[in-house]
């Protein structure tokens, strides 16, 4: 009888399981979904919460986590010009982010995406204030991008950071927009046959903005 009650808790305890990564995973994708039709600073802070939520219920997943840290990334991106209000973002950003790396278990094509994400949190910061903080984050999210890079070369998104990059860098510094747009119609290409679901795939509308 004892037995018995073990194997039916067991049981229950499987199935209990498998409900919970089901809807775990039905919930991250309709976020997902949700997050390829973003575009403005609302939308990405809603997001991040129920990314936040997701990462917190299943604790042992890098991509809640990191799609956390890419809409505050994007925040950032997106007040770029009132840097004042830039801050909170970034700051639960890089916490984010570094929670996602935490969990990656070494994989380095996953590595690649959480260091472009990383690289975009690291240029929000030089959008709080250039003058005092671009000298400290500016080279180390080019630290990043080059890491990212040097673990998967062909990743679209860290071809498309790096045409954004070229593209607002003055060309004293090292900018160059014609080879930014080049590399934008690469990171397009690139992403003509991105597979979606939950895996990373955003990338082609920044890309197309620089063609503009």
């Amino acid at each position: 009888m004892k037995h018995l009650i073990t194997t039916i808790l067991l049981i229950c305890t499987v199935a209990f399981t498998f409900a919970q990564n089901g809807d775990y995973t039905a919930q991250l994708e309709a976020s997902v979904k949700k997050l390829d039709q973003a575009k403005s600073v609302g939308d990405f802070q809603l997001l991040e919460k129920t990314f936040v939520q997701l990462g917190n219920a299943q604790k042992t997943e890098w991509l809640p986590y990191y799609y956390a840290a890419f809409c505050n990334a994007k925040t950032g991106f997106l007040l770029q010009d009132d840097g004042e209000k830039i801050e909170p973002y970034s700051i639960r950003g890089e916490a984010q982010i570094k929670k996602s790396e935490s969990l990656a278990k070494g994989d380095g094509k996953v590595l690649a995406e959480i260091y472009v994400v990383q690289a975009m949190i690291y240029r929000t910061k030089v959008f709080i204030s250039p003058m005092t903080m671009g000298r400290q984050f500016g080279p180390l999210s080019d630290q990043f991008l080059k890491k990212a890079q040097k673990l998967d070369a062909e990743n679209p998104r860290a071809i498309y950071l790096e045409a954004w990059t070229k593209y607002y860098t003055p060309k004293l510094w090292g900018g160059d927009k014609d080879l930014a747009k080049e590399l934008a119609g690469k990171a397009i290409q690139k992403l003509g046959n991105a597979a979606f679901g939950v895996v990373p795939h955003w990338g082609k509308a920044e890309s197309e903005a620089l063609l503009r």
